[in-house]
Order: structure tokens, then C-alpha cells, then sequence
């Protein structure tokens, strides 16, 4: 770990410290570090416009106290992080690119690109000395890590994928109302995001464990943090102009667990299998009633299956 870079104590969890890491490409990343410095390093990379907090603190915490030192940041674009100057596409131009992105053409235009993001990932890892990590990363953060290990294989000991793809041409698509409330207009007035993010909970969460209140919470502090609609909108982009991923998946050797919800209806459990069938050796777990989020009640169970994973 590099001693120059100086942590101070987060206001957004008592187990983390955090910093301002400058990659040197432009790219400012806010991190959060928590756990011992010299225990394994997880790296946790977070999906299309989720800020670092989207990873609960408790399952931090849970990683922490089984021997690893964890790492969150807000990728580019989001959160606390430098953001991207581009224009928002349009909804009409969103829904052909999504249409070519479904059956494998390849779309150009946007600002940036998977691989670019997972370019942050490397350089992050070389300002912060560290040599090599276990990489876990969640929906298009688990698509940025598929890339990271295939091409920096030097960094990463091993692999983990939550509830993520690679974007084979032909996979099931997100339902309806999943894919209306992806490219739908971001409002602008607080009380109506509280809203429209409860919504989006309900409509890709774990059905039985949605708890209407702490969405509220949750979301009333990510806006506060920071609160930035255009950093969705070009990380959709960067998906779909990135295209489908079975290449560097072809080119992973690192051990890899793929896990998925039985329950998840914006990524339906075929896009981990395919993931897990295209990366050699990967192993894949099906979790029965999880959506594509984190609740607490599937923590122990998530936790205990990456730990015991990074640690075999």
C-alpha cells in the first residue's frame, strides 16, 4: 500500500477511510479503504450508476472480519468522483443502440468505454501499490472486472462476479418495466428521485426483501453525496458501444466464481451461466430468491461464498 496517500475517516461508514486518488489520465477516483493494509486486498468495483456506498457497509464489514483489507470507489462519473463532459443521448437513439447492443452489432459514440474503465481499475491499483488483488465486482462492475482480469492478469489473483454479464449477443433482456425505468428522464427534484428510486428497487430487487424505508434512506443519502444523471446515462453508453465480452472472458485463467440470483429480472440467471461457461474453470452459484441487489439477509451467504472463494 502506498504510506503517501493519506486516509482520513469516512462520514459514510465507521469501518472506512477514504482519499482522492488522481489516476493521472484525467481521472480523480474517490476510494474508501477499510481493514488492515498488510491483510489480502478485495477490490470492489460497483455497477452502472452505483455510487461506492451501494456496497453495504455490513458486508464491508463482513470481508473485513474475515482476514481482508476492502476497497470501494466510486467509478468515473459517479459519486464523488471526476465526471465526463458529453451530452445525454436521447431516449430514441438509447433504444436503437440497445436494439443493435441485443443481437451483437456494435455501436460507436461513446465518450468512454468499458475498457477505459477498467483502465481506472488498473492505474487505481498501481497509485495505491497494490501489486495484486482479489476482484469482485458487481452488474457492470462485475463487466469492467471480466476485462481487468483478462487484460492485467498480473493484478489479480482472483475473481468474483455478482449477478453481472458479458453481453453475448441474444441473452435475455431486461423486462419491460426494467428496461422503461433504465432509460427513462432522471428528475431533478429531490422528492421525486426518492421515489423513482424506490420504484426501481421494487422492480429489480429481491422480491421478498425490499424494505421501502431504508430505499428512502439510502437514496436521500446518495443524492446528498452527489447526485449526477448524466454519469448513468454515459455508463449505459459505455455498455453498449463496449458490445459483447466473450473475448477477454476467453482470455481469463484466474480461478473465478460467477454468482447470481434465481429472482433477478434486469439480468435474468443465463447471463452469469454464459459468463461462467465462457471463463475456464469458473464455477458458478445460483442464489434463490436474491434480485439484482444486496439485502441483508443474503449478506452472510454472499460474504462467506467470495471469502471462502479468495481464500481456496
Amino acid at each position: 500500500m502506498n504510506n503517501d496517500i493519506v486516509f482520513s475517516p469516512s462520514p459514510y461508514s465507521k469501518y472506512m477511510r477514504e482519499t482522492k486518488v488522481d489516476l493521472g489520465n484525467g481521472i480523480q477516483l474517490q476510494v474508501e479503504m477499510g481493514g488492515n493494509p498488510e491483510h489480502p486486498c478485495i477490490l470492489l468495483i460497483m455497477g452502472l450508476g452505483g455510487q461506492l456506498i451501494l456496497w453495504p457497509d455490513f458486508f464491508c464489514k463482513s470481508l473485513i472480519d474475515q482476514g481482508f483489507c476492502v476497497i470501494r470507489f466510486d467509478n468515473r462519473d459517479i459519486g464523488l468522483s471526476s465526471k465526463v463532459s458529453s451530452d445525454p443521448q436521447n431516449t430514441h437513439h438509447l433504444l436503437s443502440m440497445m436494439a443493435r447492443f441485443s443481437v451483437g452489432l456494435k455501436n460507436h459514440g461513446a465518450p468512454y468505454t468499458l475498457e477505459d474503465m477498467a483502465d481506472d481499475v488498473a492505474l487505481l491499483l498501481e497509485k495505491l501499490e497494490i501489486k495484486q488483488c482479489c476482484l469482485l465486482g458487481a452488474s457492470m462492475g462485475g463487466m469492467i472486472a471480466q476485462i481487468v482480469a483478462a487484460k492485467y492478469p498480473e493484478k489479480v489473483t482472483k475473481l468474483g462476479l455478482l449477478f453481472t454479464s458479458n453481453n453475448q449477443p441474444l441473452l435475455p433482456a431486461p423486462g419491460v418495466k426494467q428496461l422503461k425505468m433504465m432509460i427513462s428522464k432522471r428528475p431533478l427534484q429531490e422528492d421525486e428521485i426518492i421515489r423513482q428510486s424506490v420504484q426501481l428497487h421494487q422492480l429489480i430487487g429481491s422480491p421478498n426483501y425490499i424494505n421501502v424505508e431504508e430505499i428512502r434512506l439510502f437514496a436521500r443519502k446518495a443524492y446528498h453525496r452527489n447526485y449526477y444523471p448524466n454519469g448513468v446515462l454515459h455508463q449505459l453508453v459505455a455498455i453498449l458501444c463496449t458490445g459483447s465480452l466473450l473475448s477477454w472472458d476467453q482470455k481469463i485463467q484466474q480461478p473465478t466464481l460467477v454468482v447470481h440470483g434465481s429472482s433477478d429480472r434486469l439480468l435474468p440467471p443465463k447471463h452469469g451461466r454464459v459468463v461462467a461457461k465462457a471463463i475456464k474453470s469458473a464455477k458458478f452459484e445460483l442464489i434463490a430468491g436474491m434480485g439484482h441487489d444486496i439485502p441483508p439477509h443474503f449478506i452472510p451467504q454472499l460474504s462467506g461464498l467470495f471469502a471462502h472463494h479468495f481464500k481456496s
